[in-house]
């Protein structure tokens, strides 16, 4: 069996401002999000996931993360998302 880890990045509707993160359980993790039992989120709900990229290693999924959290990974997701609406092309 394949283990699937994920790099994810949520918008808070309460402030536009990004929440990067990764998680073996993407649908766990969101869940947990929105119910406010993570705490460095919990102010800032409610969210909507705007990105997310599928690692095949927990190494990998940790770098992602990291990465996106930088000044060029966060252009990198302004770029990925400019002309998409809730995930989908416009």
């Amino acid at each position: 069996m394949i283990n699937k880890y994920y790099t994810y990045v949520l918008r808070s509707l309460k402030d536009n401002c990004f929440y990067v993160g990764s998680s073996k359980d993407l649908d766990s993790r969101l869940k947990k999000h929105s119910k406010g039992y993570v705490l460095s989120t919990k102010e800032r709900r409610p969210f909507e996931l705007i990105y997310y990229e599928v690692c095949f290693s927990l190494d990998d999924a940790i770098h992602r993360e990291k990465y996106l959290k930088t000044t060029y990974g966060r252009r990198y997701i302004k770029n990925r998302i400019k002309n998409t609406k809730n995930g989908f092309p416009l």
